[in-house]
């Protein structure tokens, strides 16, 4: 079990002393090392656990997952004995949407839910999907949409034995995506914060509060600097901002919160 635990979870230990666990869910195409970071950032009581998906990095001998379904029905059997330690979920992008789901199944099986959820990148789940699909394209149309995304190098995207390595885990995560259908079900106790960027075009304001129906427990959304990956340029701020969360104990709010740069507007 130890070996299926650490192929999943980066750095979990079962008998750790850490306070908290924060796991962490990749974008498409990103792998653990996203969060690399992370660890060196947070002191030793926050144990930091990066998500290891099929078909990346240390796993990239397996085949990638292409439903959401089948990814966070194998997260909640391999997670079950790392949440006897408080936890929290961060997620980028479609790692919210995983993170998200996640939290879901966990309360369903194991009556637990996250500490805090963090949701960046990721319209809120409730809402119809109007993004042009992609996981079909023809491989020069595909490339052409990763560039305008601005998430994959162009020293990548113009080599071309490595896009055909690459092409597979982005199509599975698109596919993951884009064929993802929410149900309704009860809100999540668990306080929710969704993050954004001022230039991500895809992923409005409006969207990102969309997830203050996901909680009946305080929303927080907060907006910084950066296109869709602000998760890179901003990761210091993004990290101060997370422990923040879990570490001060905020004015209790008679109305659920957006911050956007420092400051607090109300619902």
């Amino acid at each position: 079990m130890t070996t299926k635990l650490h192929s999943w979870f980066l750095n979990a230990n079962v008998n750790s002393r850490a306070n908290l666990r924060l796991f962490c869910f990749p974008y498409a195409g990103g792998g653990a090392s996203v969060f690399r970071e992370w660890s060196r950032f947070f002191p030793k009581d926050v144990e930091v656990c990066p998500v290891q998906l099929p078909g990346r990095e240390s796993r990239g001998l397996e085949s990638p997952m292409t439903s959401l379904s089948q990814i966070v029905q194998a997260i909640v059997v391999e997670i079950g004995p790392l949440l006897q330690t408080p936890f929290v979920f961060f997620g980028h992008s479609m790692g919210a949407l995983i993170a998200y789901e996640t939290a879901r199944q966990i309360n369903r099986k194991y009556g637990k839910q996250p500490v805090h959820l963090f949701v960046s990148g990721r319209s809120g789940p409730g809402l119809p999907y109007t993004k042009k699909k992609l996981h079909q394209l023809a491989d020069d149309e595909f490339k052409m949409e990763l560039k305008c995304m601005n998430g994959t190098p162009e020293a990548v995207l113009q080599h071309d034995e490595l896009m055909q390595l690459l092409m597979p885990r982005l199509r599975a995560d698109f596919e993951v995506c884009e064929t993802y259908s929410y149900i309704q079900d009860q809100p999540l106790r668990c306080p929710i914060s969704a993050f954004g960027g001022n230039a991500d075009y895809d992923v409005s304001v409006a969207s990102l509060a969309a997830w203050n129906e996901q909680t009946n427990n305080e929303f927080f959304l907060h907006m910084f600097d950066g296109d869709h990956f602000f998760l890179h340029n901003q990761q210091e701020n993004i990290m101060q901002t997370v422990y923040d969360s879990f570490h001060k104990v905020p004015a209790k709010p008679t109305q659920k919160q957006v911050v956007h740069t420092g400051n607090v507007i109300w619902l």
